[in-house]
């Protein structure tokens, strides 16, 4: 029988104004403890083009430091499931996250984007009752490759939006 992978811990600040859910890490970012850690997956290339920080250049600390500090949080919809390989069509017998419980610590989450069909399909029942935007995207993995990535990129690219406190780009009041 196939073993039985589990998700990393969540990375989230409290401050997170964008939830990134992808569905269980495949074998290459298990191995390195990593989430994305594929060469090929384009994850942290999408995500870099809506923070305008060229991620893919730094370390995997640096990576996880600079998308917390621009108002995004990374998890899983999937805690735990048996899976051969890394397709997310071979997740067999998952046990979901608990992502109310993330959500309720977020206060300032505005957005929760889904990697993915298999993100969505867990994910989007467990938070539809929420106020949050549910946002599907294309899938970063190399595994997905039907849409062009420029395409991606500007599917992906609506997540800034979010990220962007509305206030901050209002025009000031004259001061009588």
């Amino acid at each position: 029988m196939t073993a039985r992978k589990s998700a990393f811990a969540p990375v989230a600040d409290p401050q997170a104004r964008v939830l990134i859910l992808g569905s269980l890490p495949g074998e290459a970012s298990l191995a390195a403890r990593q989430y994305y850690a594929h060469p090929q997956n384009r994850f942290w290339h999408l995500i870099g083009g809506v923070t305008g920080i060229d991620l893919v250049a730094l370390d995997y600390d640096a990576r996880l430091a600079a998308v917390q500090a621009a108002g995004i949080a990374l998890w899983d919809t999937v805690a735990s499931a048996r899976r051969s390989g890394s397709l997310d069509s071979a997740i067999r017998h998952a046990e979901h996250a608990p992502l109310a419980d993330l959500v309720a610590r977020l206060p300032q989450l505005r957005a929760v984007a889904f990697n993915g069909r298999k993100a969505s399909t867990i994910g989007r029942p467990q938070l539809a009752r929420t106020q949050l935007a549910l946002i599907d995207l294309p899938s970063s993995s190399p595994a997905y490759a039907a849409m062009p990535l420029a395409e991606k990129e500007r599917l992906w690219g609506k997540l800034g939006e979010f990220l962007t406190h509305p206030l901050a780009s209002a025009p000031r009041a004259p001061h009588g």
